[in-house]
């Protein structure tokens, strides 16, 4: 049996592949919009890829499941699990609708379907048997049920869908899911999550790609509530302190429920000179995004650009401040050559984001202006209509700056009915990476803004400087 994780850093998200060497046969479970990665596996073993299926409905990324359908003619097989409100939209007709127990067979291989609720209504997890070795699973694909050292928040349906109140309802799903999925399995069963630190459907996930029942069943922090049957400790606990869900999600989960608009195969990007982007650029028929680190862009870009720093977090920072619903301009994309300049794309599809038309390689010959920037040391003599922390509120509770208010970077042009029509607002995050991405949108959308230098770390540096230790925003 062939089982491999397939990760994505930018987006803290695992999809894997499980082929049955001795049939030449593949499913691929969670895949991203980007494709080759799934393509280049299975040729390197010899196999083809004759299905493609997905733990849920996802919110951080646009699955890739229709695209590698559509590729490669696999089966795709779906949850019809949580009810009519969770049930996929008429794009993925002739998928194969699975309830609890449905099994997929590949050669040698059983997958079994378990409904895991909680994270979403739909959930499913999957059981695996290697059939060659074994007549008991090994392995579950928990999908964003159980993660390493932590669980799938039940809160994102209320944080970033617009539904009200629904986590209570998933937290007690997820300890159900628990107690009734979970912790009947036997202790040596490998668990393969979907998600690992960094992303935003936990509070705490372990950086280690793999755990087991029997660690998670001794270690994790719900264990105990689930020992001492205490479900209302277990909602309480999970549900206190989770991060930010970021705006984008919304957009994420409903195309991803409806069914993923196709890319097929995309044309290579075409180099533009200077001349051409600022000729787009006068016209107002295309952003630029500035891709350098913030040093750079605050010794001057592109008036109007969005700074999105390098290929390494593309998708995340991204979905931030490009809403592809709302904003049908192309992006003409800052890179070193053409092959970075797809690895931008790629990234940049994973969120939706169809619209890079093309790269260029230098600002010379660009006019660029400095984004203002305000010393540490000179912030409380600056008139200010708002400071600005656009870290994550968990950040923002253990210590921010006087005074202020916390919005952070994945939510802030989303909100702007939060920030003041008139003067200047400043922002800051922990270092200026997030500052400076969010500060750049602010910008493009007409706010005054001025960045504080260093951020946050740079403030506490300074003698004297006493952060607030405290969840509430000053008044």
């Amino acid at each position: 049996m062939l089982l491999e994780r397939i990760y994505d850093e930018d987006l803290a998200q695992a999809s894997y592949v499980i082929g049955c060497q001795a049939h030449g046969v593949a499913l691929v479970v969670d895949p991203r919009r980007d494709l080759q990665v799934y393509l280049d596996l299975a040729a390197k073993h010899g196999m083809r890829i004759v299905g493609v299926t997905e733990t849920h409905i996802h919110a951080d990324y646009l699955s890739g499941t229709r695209e590698l359908a559509a590729a490669t003619g696999a089966r795709v097989y779906l949850s019809d699990e949580g009810g009519p409100d969770w049930t996929y939209g008429p794009d993925f007709d002739g998928a194969v609708r699975m309830k609890h127990g449905h099994r997929i067979t590949l050669g040698n291989i059983a997958i079994e379907a378990v409904h895991t609720p909680g994270h979403t209504p739909e959930h499913l997890s999957f059981l695996v048997t290697d059939g060659a070795q074994a007549d008991q699973p090994g392995f579950m694909l928990t999908g964003d049920f159980v993660f390493v050292g932590d669980l799938g928040r039940p809160d994102l349906l209320d944080e970033a869908a617009g539904f009200v109140d629904t986590r209570f309802a998933g937290a007690r799903d997820l300890y159900a899911s628990l107690r009734d999925r979970f912790l009947t399995l036997p202790d040596y069963v490998q668990v393969l999550p979907a998600h690992g630190s960094g992303s935003a459907c936990g509070k705490a996930l372990g950086a280690i790609a793999a755990t087991t029942v029997g660690y998670e069943r001794t270690f994790a922090w719900w264990a105990r509530h689930l020992a001492a049957d205490d479900e209302q400790g277990f909602v309480d606990e999970l549900l206190s302190g989770q991060p930010d869900a970021h705006a984008y999600f919304a957009r994420m989960k409903h195309q991803n429920k409806v069914g993923p608009a196709l890319l097929g195969e995309l044309s290579p990007l075409q180099e533009q000179t200077p001349e051409q982007v600022a000729g787009a650029l006068a016209e107002d028929t295309a952003i630029l995004v500035d891709t350098r680190h913030h040093d750079d862009v605050h010794e001057g870009t592109v008036a109007g650009s969005l700074n999105i720093p390098g290929v390494a977090k593309a998708a995340s920072y991204g979905a931030w401040v490009y809403d592809p619903e709302t904003e049908r301009r192309p992006l003409v994309l800052l890179a070193a050559d053409a092959d970075e300049a797809e690895a931008l794309r790629d990234h940049l599809v994973r969120v939706g984001i169809d619209t890079a038309s093309g790269f260029v390689t230098t600002l010379d010959g660009l006019d660029l202006v400095r984004p203002p920037l305000v010393q540490p040391e000179e912030l409380d003599g600056l008139d200010r209509a708002m400071l600005l922390d656009v870290r994550n509120r968990t950040e923002y509770a253990e210590g921010h700056l006087p005074g202020a208010v916390q919005l952070s970077g994945g939510r802030v042009m989303w909100h702007l009915d939060e920030l003041p029509e008139d003067g200047t607002i400043v922002t800051y995050c922990q270092s200026g990476v997030r500052n400076s991405v969010a500060a750049s949108a602010l910008r493009r959308a007409g706010y005054d803004v001025v960045e504080l230098d260093g951020s946050y770390l740079g403030w506490t540096a300074v003698p004297g400087h006493v952060p607030v230790r405290s969840g509430a925003a000053d008044s």
